[in-house]
């Protein structure tokens, strides 16, 4: 019993959601479907979601939200029709529309509903197509299939009820359509996760009914061991453990979502990834445990948009919380920290400037005028790359190698990190930096085997 998750580039036009129909059909354990809202069909056309987001918040600040939502209606339109199916569906996802912008809700609520229409329309066509070409299959709203979610400051969080209620959903016949992305609370208020949650949403169900498998179709044969971006046709990982992805994910790795893994994690469940283009192809396994081999290196990823704020104090070390109070502040400014390098007498707090924004002059302020500190510095354009693989932490020489590597390419390290991690190396470079970082790297680890 398998649980297979279709991106948006999987259902952007008639022509994938065939491709997508003729994979369900190939494998008749693939009971469970979980769809993204239809994504871009070329290079320059937009994502669903993104014109949702663009109506909703239009049509609330009454500035002109027409040209929204035609194009919308339009994409709908054309893949409804061009699928030969019955044009009440097409009505009911303009109903749907229309009853979203009459919802006397306060405006990020309202928002999340206008975003939600593009997974659930997606579901209910793809339902009705499987439908049309004769098999069973059904749609099934979020809160039929046990979605239950808890309302939190940092977002929506799976409450610990649903795993039971979305076990049920083995007991209904025939193919079920599922739309990602979003689910409900227990008195029926709509949430979203944040943006690529349909991942999040397709693990959620592959734990909840027990998968043998989750099978994550996107636009690619395989995760990669380095950005196609930048060194050309690198290696396919066949094989990653769940602490690996996520740490590629984490740095850079945009094939999932970096909270998708955690459901089926916790569930052990193994999670493949496959192209909808290209399905019979080997794709990329993502397993618990796996074997040791001569290369522990599996993935080189990257990440640019960081800052660090360094702070030193002569006998930092023997003040008594200094580290707690540190960090507090960022707490207390709302921002959250990714990685707290240190010495004896420095600290550096590595945040992604997203999360910085205009607060940087405050906290600087707060720094010195709550700890004292000697120096308090602001580094900008900073990027990160993590070096990924298991037992690396055992294996004599990685760092020496990775070092080296970046020294080759005359790439200066403004930090590095390891720490306790048995799966990752993190060095901080200038961002201008990041691709001869990242092709010297290459080198070493993958074409020097």
């Amino acid at each position: 019993m398998k649980v297979a998750k279709f991106g948006g580039t999987s259902l952007a036009d008639a022509n994938q959601f065939k491709k997508v129909a003729d994979i369900i059909k190939a494998d008749e354990e693939r009971k469970f479907i979980v769809v993204s809202a239809p994504g871009k069909r070329h290079e320059h056309d937009f994502k669903i979601t993104d014109l949702l987001i663009r109506l909703g918040e239009a049509y609330v600040k009454e500035e002109k939200y027409k040209s929204y939502y035609i194009t919308i209606v339009d994409r709908f339109s054309q893949i409804i029709n061009d699928l030969e199916l019955d044009e009440s569906l097409m009505n009911e996802i303009e109903d749907r529309i229309k009853q979203v912008m009459e919802l006397d809700l306060e405006f990020n609520e309202k928002l999340d509903h206008f975003k939600a229409i593009g997974e659930d329309s997606s579901a209910k066509i793809l339902s009705q197509y499987l439908q049309k070409l004769g098999l069973e299959a059904s749609y099934v709203n979020p809160k039929d299939a046990g979605i239950l979610l808890e309302d939190t400051p940092t977002g929506a969080k799976l409450s610990d009820k649903s795993y039971d209620r979305i076990y049920q959903l083995r007991d209904r016949g025939g193919i079920l359509v599922i739309p990602g992305f979003f689910g409900y609370t227990e008195d029926g208020k709509l949430l979203t996760f944040s943006r690529g949650g349909s991942d999040i949403t397709g693990a959620i169900v592959a734990a909840g009914v027990k998968a043998s498998l989750y099978e994550n179709f996107t636009d690619v044969d395989s995760v990669y061991t380095v950005n196609p971006k930048i060194v050309e046709n690198p290696k396919p990982i066949e094989l990653l453990t769940y602490r690996e992805m996520r740490e590629l994910s984490y740095a850079g790795f945009s094939v999932f979502h970096d909270e998708a893994l955690i459901p089926a994690f916790k569930a052990n469940i193994p999670v493949e990834i496959k192209n909808t283009n290209n399905p019979l192809k080997k794709g990329t396994l993502i397993v618990s445990n796996k074997k040791p081999n001569d290369n522990c290196v599996v993935g080189i990823a990257s990440d640019t948009g960081f800052s660090s704020i360094y702070v030193s104090k002569f006998l930092m070390n023997r003040e008594l919380g200094f580290g707690r109070k540190l960090l507090q502040i960022f707490e207390e400014e709302g921002v959250s920290f990714e990685h707290v390098p240190s010495g004896i007498d420095e600290m550096t707090v590595i945040v992604r400037d997203s999360q910085l924004g205009d607060k940087e002059e405050r906290i600087v302020e707060r720094i010195k005028n709550e700890l004292h500190p000697d120096t308090v510095a602001v580094h900008h354009n900073l990027a990160l790359i993590m070096v990924v693989g298991e037992g690396m932490k055992e294996t004599i020489g990685m760092a020496q190698r990775a070092t080296t590597a970046l020294g080759e390419a005359k790439v200066n390290i403004e930090m590095i990190n390891q720490g306790s991690s048995e799966v990752s190396m993190m060095f901080g470079i200038k961002a201008n930096d990041l691709h001869r970082a990242i092709k010297s790297l290459y080198r070493e680890f993958f074409e020097q085997e």
